[in-house]
């Protein structure tokens, strides 16, 4: 009697496969995450023309390695936010003759037709990390260094006792303004001027509830979006402002803790009508996990009040 059942089953099984591949019935493709060949975290993503360009820094740790291993940074490109081709490496931390290495996050922004690429760096001889600031005629590189010297150094912010407070560097231009955003425990922004290699006037601090690092500037319709990682193991968090200076006033969790990633950082882009959300996790196994990470896409959707829906970490990814 039992072995009839199990016959049954079976060939109700196959029966219904056969019917949905008749109707046409596919399964979704597990398009998250978008890079499954190669570790890459803390992605910064920028529309340019009619393509995105995802950077990220290289995680090169081996898999008994319990910590960050990152010597370059890595670009990417797609049309369609599903198919991403992979380019040569445009740039290194060793490119910076002036620092140790540490290729951690980083972001590029386009200014009358050259790419600024700030980045941050473990600095050679002033104790702490460092922003600095490379530049190319390509969103694909190669890139150099512009300056030849750090744009942001540790003994440059002292609301902090810490060696690591200068780190992820967020460039917004607003209105011709350009603004840089960076920091970890302490939010701190600074402008900078027309030739995007210098600063222009005094270091100021945002005051953000529980703010860790990972700071982003987006603009939808009339309010500014500032996100961020949010307590350890990180969340991330976001506030609005009318303005790009504020004041700030928190809004609330946005994405839930990343997998088993310790650390969660975003960028926040809109292709062709449609906002995402860019994040990494720990997604890849078998050894996946907080220095060995992976990119992910979903979509951004904003309520009727200009606040943001949380964010649905999903598989699928985005679809064609």
């Amino acid at each position: 009697m039992k072995k009839k059942i199990l016959v049954f089953f079976a060939v109700a099984l196959s029966l219904g496969c056969v019917a949905q591949k008749k109707k046409g019935v596919t399964k979704p493709s597990e398009n998250n995450p978008i890079i499954k060949d190669t570790y890459i975290g803390d992605p910064a993503a920028m529309v340019y023309k009619d393509s995105v360009y995802l950077y990220g820094g290289h995680d090169e740790a081996p898999n008994d390695f319990n910590f960050y291993k990152m010597n370059e940074w890595l670009v990417y490109s797609s049309a369609d936010m599903v198919t991403w081709k992979k380019h040569p490496v445009p740039l290194k931390a060793s490119d910076f003759k002036w620092a140790k290495g540490d290729a951690w996050a980083a972001q590029v922004i386009e200014r009358d037709g050259k790419f600024y690429w700030y980045v941050c760096v473990e600095h050679g001889t002033i104790p702490g990390k460092a922003i600095g600031v490379a530049v190319s005629d390509s969103p694909l590189g190669p890139f150099k260094d512009a300056l030849g010297k750090a744009l942001i150094t540790n003994d440059m912010t002292t609301q902090t006792s810490i060696s690591w407070d200068d780190i992820d560097p967020a460039v917004y231009i607003d209105k011709g303004q350009a603004y840089l955003y960076w920091g970890n425990t302490v939010c701190k922004y600074v402008k900078l001027k027309e030739n995007m290699t210098e600063v222009d006037g005094d270091i100021k601090v945002v005051d953000l509830p529980n703010f860790t690092e990972a700071p982003w500037i987006h603009k939808h319709k009339d309010w500014y979006y500032l996100s961020y990682a949010y307590q350890f193991p990180e969340k991330l968090a976001y506030a609005m402002s009318k303005s790009i200076e504020g004041p700030w006033e928190y809004k609330g969790i946005l994405n839930e803790l990343a997998g088993n990633s310790n650390t969660n950082h975003q960028s926040i882009i809109e292709f062709k009508g449609q906002s995402y959300f860019i994040y990494h996790n720990g997604a890849i196994q078998p050894h996946g996990g907080s220095f060995r990470r992976s990119v992910c896409i979903d979509k951004l959707y904003y309520n009727n009040d200009g606040t943001l829906k949380r964010i649905v970490m999903t598989t699928e990814g985005i679809q064609k």
